[in-house]
């Protein structure tokens, strides 16, 4: 109980970290900006110990199968710091944060071709958006994509080499899907498998779809504005991040569902193996 109690502590501590990290880092922040963002910390961190000091599930996904969750919140942990340094370059420039900008200005020019995901991000701009702007988010929206997919390649080889989620020890559904019901209905495998495609279709579809839908919104509730720094880096990170998260739950899910099928096809050759005559 007392090391769950310390894990989950050092969790909350973390994901407050990670949370008020733009509003260290970046200068001239206001007081109602700050107060924002130690609400939201605070109730992040309430209830990360929530989660992960209770024995039983709430809903957290894959809670006890790491190195699932350990993977996406390092994933949004990086893609934010790195965010952030870009945007601390534009008003106090250091070696580190050109360093940085160099880096994602190359990446960003490499993927901004006609109709890929950076592009649609930076035509979210308004038509009088400044060059430095543009290059601002392009650099952003390109560095966040690369450690999107450098997450998901990441979490496919340890699937592959450890044997994910069974690698570390016995895999319990109730605990680690607790939103998922197996009475619902309908054959869990199927269920798991058509969840997985599901999962895998947002997370391809979502970084193209995202921007077009922000930028159809814009005829009703005005232009988007990324010229606060906090608002690019939480944008342009839920951009990236949300569909590697969904890709990274299918082939979850789908693992599973394998996983349950390969058990069925055991437990079906044992019975058939105690049926045969001596």
């Amino acid at each position: 109980m007392i090391s769950r109690l310390a894990g989950a502590v050092v969790r909350a501590f973390l994901v407050t970290l990670l949370v008020a990290l733009p509003s260290l880092m970046l200068p001239g922040t206001s007081s109602d900006t700050a107060q924002i963002v130690a609400l939201v910390a605070i109730f992040g961190a309430a209830l990360t110990i929530v989660e992960y000091a209770s024995d039983y599930p709430g809903l957290v996904e894959f809670r006890d199968a790491p190195p699932f969750n350990r993977i996406r919140f390092l994933s949004l942990f990086v893609t934010v710091l790195l965010l952030t340094l870009i945007a601390r370059g534009e008003v106090a420039p250091t070696t580190l944060t050109r360093f940085v900008e160099a880096v994602g200005a190359l990446i960003g020019q490499a993927i901004d071709f006609p109709y890929s995901p950076v592009r649609l991000v930076v035509l979210m701009l308004p038509p009088e958006a400044e060059v430095t702007q543009i290059n601002l988010v392009r650099t952003s929206a390109g560095l966040a994509y690369l450690i999107s997919l450098l997450t998901l390649a990441i979490f496919l080889i340890y699937q592959r080499l450890r044997g994910w989620p069974l690698g570390s020890g016995t895999f319990n559904v109730w605990v680690n899907l607790p939103t998922f019901d197996p009475t619902a209905g309908g054959d869990v495998v199927e269920r798991l498998e058509r969840d997985a495609r599901v999962n895998i279709a947002l997370g391809f579809i979502l970084p193209f779809l995202m921007p077009a839908v922000i930028k159809a919104a814009t005829s009703l509730f005005g232009a988007v504005s990324l010229e606060n720094p906090q608002t690019l880096i939480w944008t342009v990170a839920a951009w990236a991040f949300l569909p590697a998260s969904l890709f990274m739950r299918g082939i979850a899910m789908g693992r599973i569902a394998g996983m349950i099928k390969e058990k069925r096809r055991q437990s079906t050759a044992a019975q058939q193996g105690d049926l045969l005559p001596v």
